[in-house]
Formats: structure tokens, C-alpha cells, sequence
């Protein structure tokens, strides 16, 4: 499920907290994202160690070197995605499934892809079935449903794979965190015959992904 029916008053308190102190006063001004984030239990996609500190304005450890995006870089995320109710979302990165389960919420056709087992058994408790899971390496993505309209990255890359990129289509949209010389940014482009160009929108601390360094150079 994506939200609890009988959920600590505690943590109610704490998501509008959030919404009112972190999200609105930083630029995650789509409506449809900020009521989204307002009404599903963040906790629900964490692990039991982490759901006091669900809505803490920073990263979490999901286990296994995996951090959970904060909630500012989730709403910065989706409100660049801007999503049309009935478009086709790769989301790479899918942790417990928070990202997904807010675009499938405003409208996105999503498929989510994880390949951490643990983090897999997450979100396949906590996801309704309105996003499609797909387990597996996180720069694969899904091709069996490419192409897609977007691919959203919930974390920060250094690079984006041709693999992924091509199964974005021509004309489709690219939002994800970018790493670049240790900062993190909010970054979006456009898919194009020659791949995918990202221009960078505002830094902010992202959880970074595995397997998408830039080859090093040989050094002496």
C-alpha cells in the first residue's frame, strides 16, 4: 500500500512540516508533487531503522552503501519531471519506491528499477500495483517497456549510459542528479538523436548511485 490508514501522529506532523519548511520554501512548487509528497507515508518505503527520521532534511542509509534521496531532492526531481497524466516513466533507482510511487500518483505510467534484493522486498510491500518493479542492474533500466516519454534518476550519476538513454524517446525528457567534482545537482534534458544532453537546475545533496562513474583516466 502507499499510505498507512492509521499512521503516528507523529510522523502526520512531520510530513506537513515538511512540505511547509522544506518544500515550499525551495522550489518545489507543482502543486500536484506538493500534494502528493503531502499525503504518502514516506516511512512506509524505509527500512524500520530509518522511519523515525522519515522526513529529516537529509540523506538516509538504506543498507548495502544506498542512501535514500532527501525529500527536497524528491519534490526538486519530480517538479522538473513535470509529468502529463498518462506518460510512460522509467524511474532508475527506485529504492523502496517513494520516487515512483509519487509520479505514478500524479498521473505517470511508471516502471521502477532496483537492484538492491533488499531494497526490492521494500518497495514490493509498499508499492500498490500502479508501478511495475523491475528487479535488476540499475543501468540496464527496463527495455522490454521502452520507449519511454521520461526517465527520471532518483540519485546522482556522473554519467548517463547509451543503454539508458536510448530507451528514452526522441523528443522524451531526462531528470536526474548530477555529480560533478564532488557537488550534486538537479539536472534535466532532452532526449535527441545523439543522446541525451543534461543542463544542471540547482544544487542540492543527492544520494548518489552506484555504477554510473565516468571512466578514470590512466594516471602515473
Amino acid at each position: 500500500m502507499m499510505t498507512a490508514t492509521t499512521e503516528p501522529m507523529g510522523h502526520e506532523a512531520a510530513r506537513a512540516a515538511m512540505v511547509a519548511s522544506q518544500l515550499r520554501t525551495s522550489g518545489v512548487n507543482d502543486a500536484r508533487v506538493v500534494a502528493a509528497m503531502a499525503q504518502i507515508a514516506r516511512e512506509d518505503f524505509l527500512p524500520d531503522s530509518q522511519r523515525a527520521f522519515a522526513y529529516r532534511d537529509r540523506a538516509l542509509p538504506l543498507g548495502n552503501g544506498r542512501m535514500q534521496n532527501p525529500p527536497l531532492a524528491t519534490g526538486l526531481l519530480l517538479t522538473e519531471a513535470r509529468i502529463v497524466a498518462g506518460e510512460k516513466v522509467l524511474v532508475i533507482g527506485a529504492a523502496g519506491g517513494y520516487a515512483a510511487a509519487i509520479a505514478a500518483r500524479i498521473g505517470g505510467d511508471v516502471t521502477a528499477v532496483e537492484e538492491d534484493a533488499d531494497l526490492v522486498a521494500l518497495a514490493r510491500a509498499a508499492l500498490d500495483d500502479g508501478v511495475a518493479l523491475v528487479e535488476g542492474p540499475l543501468t540496464g533500466g527496463a527495455p522490454a517497456g521502452a520507449p519511454y516519454d521520461l526517465l527520471l534518476i532518483d540519485g546522482a550519476v556522473e554519467q548517463i549510459p547509451d543503454a539508458l538513454a536510448d530507451q528514452v524517446r526522441e523528443g522524451g525528457r531526462v531528470v536526474t542528479g548530477l555529480l560533478d567534482r564532488g557537488v550534486t545537482r538537479i539536472a534535466s534534458g532532452v532526449r535527441t538523436a545523439s543522446g541525451a544532453g543534461l543542463a544542471s537546475i540547482v544544487d542540492s545533496e543527492c544520494a548518489v548511485l552506484p555504477g554510473f562513474a565516468k571512466p578514470r583516466g590512466f594516471q602515473f
